[in-house]
């Protein structure tokens, strides 16, 4: 089509527009014509300007590509080895022939040197669970073997994970132990209680060392074991520790909790952690400034379950009802147990129908007392700080089955933990440190938000 042809048809275009102007005269007829009117100057103008294609100069150009024989790339087809690279935990009954076969490398020299030399050995004595990656070729002769797993030295195992390589080189294997430290990684998460605080955050796969600190976060505002509603949600910022980019299967280490959202029962409640830069410590704050770190815990023990509170009950040893003067956590026996508060150690040892008892001694004439201990790790006049691990979960003295019978008296009365916890003193935010608090306050706001938003999305699909 020449241009001529072409602004004959705009013309008619415009025709057909002028027509239907005269049977609608509306504003937004008279605006579609001069819309028209423009597009026909603009076409006019611009045309004329390209060059005809059949004007332009060509030129063919050949060239010829060589090809591989059909029998060449079968030949490298075959030579190539894509190898294969397998994780998985050991086992207790594993040898070394029985990993290498179930992770698709039935490799003798590779089995031959897990039992012979000393460093290697390590991968299958001790604990099991240890993370085992291998890279073997198709045929299935070891490459590499990478273990990874808690740190052997006992202090270094909150900030550490050993890396145990062997690596083929040549027609032998070199081995190599290391001790390295974990890194970090931001997450985002967030979900809605349906049953239980722990079911929803195993539900957004967040690690339950973190749903504890969020369980500690808002223990001064929420009673978890009896205000707890469905369709409450939390959003969360945190940290997971990762040993060479992969987070960490052992143990219960976690990151720290950084910052969260939760709505209980249509109110909600922010808080975040800031480090005070003069004094050094870390604690949980609200939005608005106030600690919600408190002088005591609610509860001595980060996993647990309350089988018997502050009430009348039916004795399971005297069978008579009598008031309960404390509050009973269930618990695997080894669990442990951690002081709710700054204190002093009273008394640590045998106690009659409390068994194994560690009494602790705090400010303001009060005193927690932890019963029924399997192991007691402090001693009598020992300081000790809130978050301290001072025994383990027992079934010591007169009791039915493992558990923690936690008391806390004031002026040798007996109280209701909880009730005290949540009244207790709240620690200040120094004024110094309100500046660089409300940049980090807008900051954990942008990241709840996009926390938030991930469940929304969820929900909505």
């Amino acid at each position: 089509m020449n241009w001529t042809d072409e602004w004959q048809r705009v013309q008619r275009t415009l025709a057909r527009a002028e027509s239907f102007a005269a049977k609608h005269p509306r504003t937004l007829t008279g605006t579609v014509v001069g819309v028209l009117s423009c597009f026909a100057v603009t076409a006019f103008g611009v045309a004329p300007m390209a060059p005809d294609a059949a004007d332009l100069p060509q030129r063919i150009v050949s060239e010829s590509i060589p090809l591989q024989s059909l029998d060449e790339q079968l030949a490298e087809l075959a030579a190539f080895d894509p190898g294969l690279s397998r994780s998985d935990v050991t086992r207790a009954a594993d040898t070394a022939d029985s990993l290498l076969k179930r992770m698709g490398a039935a490799d003798v020299a590779a089995a031959a040197f897990l039992r012979s030399d000393d460093t290697a050995k390590k991968l299958l004595t001790g604990r099991v669970g240890k993370r085992v990656q291998v890279v073997a070729t198709a045929s299935g002769e070891v490459q590499s073997i990478v273990a990874r797993y808690a740190a052997e030295a006992s202090e270094q195992q909150d900030t550490h994970f050993t890396r145990l390589s062997i690596t083929r080189e040549g027609d032998k294997f070199v081995s190599k132990l290391e001790t390295v430290p974990f890194e970090t990684q931001t997450r985002l998460g967030s979900g809605s209680i349906q049953s239980s605080l722990f079911a929803a955050t195993d539900e957004a796969n967040v690690p339950d060392a973190i749903a504890t600190q969020l369980a500690d976060m808002f223990s001064g505002d929420i009673d978890f074991h009896r205000e707890l509603r469905k369709g409450d949600r939390f959003s969360l910022v945190y940290e997971t520790l990762t040993a060479d980019g992969e987070p960490i299967t052992w143990g219960n280490r976690a990151g720290r909790l950084l910052a969260a959202e939760f709505v209980n029962n249509g109110k909600s409640y922010q808080s975040v952690l800031f480090r005070d830069p003069t004094s050094g410590k870390s604690n949980y704050y609200g939005f608005d400034g106030e600690s919600k770190r408190r002088s005591f815990l609610a509860s001595p023990m980060e996993f647990s379950r309350v089988t018997s509170g502050f009430a009348m009950r039916f004795h399971p040893i005297l069978q008579t009802w009598r008031q309960h003067q404390g509050i009973d956590y269930g618990a695997p026996t080894g669990t442990p147990v951690r002081s709710v508060g700054d204190g002093n150690v009273e008394f640590a040892g045998w106690q009659n129908g409390f068994g194994n008892v560690v009494q602790l001694k705090h400010s303001g004439n009060r005193m927690t007392v932890y019963a029924h201990l399997s192991r007691i790790d402090v001693k009598k006049g020992q300081k000790v700080d809130q978050g301290q691990k001072i025994g383990a979960v027992g079934s010591t003295g007169w009791a039915t089955g493992p558990h923690l019978h936690f008391e806390f008296r004031v002026n040798g009365k007996q109280q209701d933990p909880r009730v005290i916890a949540r009244a207790s003193e709240a620690v200040t935010l120094p004024a110094t440190a309100k500046a660089a608090f409300k940049a980090q306050v807008a900051s954990a706001k942008i990241a709840l938000d996009a926390a938030s938003s991930i469940h929304e999305g969820v929900v909505g699909e």
